[in-house]
């Protein structure tokens, strides 16, 4: 159904020969990523718009279609947000980090875990995936500590990963969608940050790829000229951007997730705009890609 349902919006999007030219390109990297996992983080302005968030279902279900392991992270910011609101509690935030007590607390448990997660887990179903959403708690898959910074609450980092759940998923042929949610050994349960899972997840898994979804190019030269992306890099030029101010603000964590992640075994790590339709196929399956490749 969802290949069926790929070569349509082919047929849609381009004329014979350059249907014939995206296959032809495709073919290599499906059959060179074959069997490997592929871990994908999905935030962003992709989740929030319809149209956007329907092309990366489809993309995710597509690579499974093709034999590729697929894994989905995902955060839910906004729509925690939406609740806390509508609960009567105020969102706040510390250096970058949402402020989480223990009210709010149980609002992100609830729509991370009962929400957003079985959303995503319906949509995968009706494209024609089968897939599975767990959250830390599950399997021990994750163990959380406290992240330690004063006055933030229930914000975690992850202490262990227990891949074994993913594994089996994946073996019988699901897609894990996986909510950034876990306890420490004394039962608390913390909020952990989605792409901080995802690096960590990607390490134990031995990913093939970590791909980040964005609402940027990637990582620019100027953060204010989207041509001045850089395609690939190193995880000693990742260090050195960082260094140099050129990687700063919110880039800054998801590099370091990218550094960590590679530096554990990933073969490589991607930041891509999640805006562009079908980024993920774009990025997998064709020679130029369109985001940053970080390489160990």
């Amino acid at each position: 159904m969802v290949c069926a349902l790929f070569f349509s919006s082919l047929n849609r999007m381009f004329n014979a020969s350059d249907r014939v030219q995206v296959l032809s390109e495709a073919l290599p990297y499906i059959q060179s990523f074959a069997g490997r996992t592929i871990v994908v983080k999905y935030g962003g302005a992709a989740m929030k718009d319809s149209a956007l968030k329907s092309t990366v279902i489809r993309d995710v279900v597509f690579m499974a279609c093709v034999g590729l392991r697929p894994v989905l992270v995902h955060g839910g910011g906004p729509e925690i947000n939406l609740w806390l609101e509508k609960l009567g509690i105020e969102p706040q935030f510390m250096n970058g980090l949402r402020v989480t007590d223990a009210p709010t607390m149980d609002v992100v448990e609830m729509v991370l875990v009962g929400r957003v997660n079985k959303e995503l887990v319906s949509l995968i179903n009706q494209a024609g995936g089968s897939a599975v959403g767990v959250c830390g708690k599950d399997g021990k898959l994750l163990m959380a500590r406290p992240q330690g910074e004063s006055g933030i609450g229930f914000v975690g980092e992850v202490a262990t990963v227990n891949p074994q759940l993913i594994n089996n998923l994946l073996d019988g042929g699901h897609i894990p969608i996986v909510s950034s949610v876990a306890t420490d050994e004394e039962g608390q349960v913390y909020n952990i940050n989605a792409d901080t899972v995802a690096g960590e997840l990607a390490a134990a898994l031995d990913a093939e790829k970590l791909i980040l979804l964005t609402d940027t190019p990637g990582i620019l030269k100027d953060y204010q000229d989207p041509a001045s992306l850089i395609h690939k890099l190193d995880i000693r030029q990742a260090r050195h951007l960082i260094e140099e101010n050129v990687v700063a603000g919110g880039m800054i964590p998801k590099v370091t997730c990218c550094i960590r992640s590679l530096a554990q075994g990933v073969q490589a790590a991607h930041i891509i705009d999640g805006r562009v339709p079908h980024a993920l196929l774009l990025e997998i399956f064709t020679d130029s890609g369109i985001g940053s490749m970080i390489t160990a």
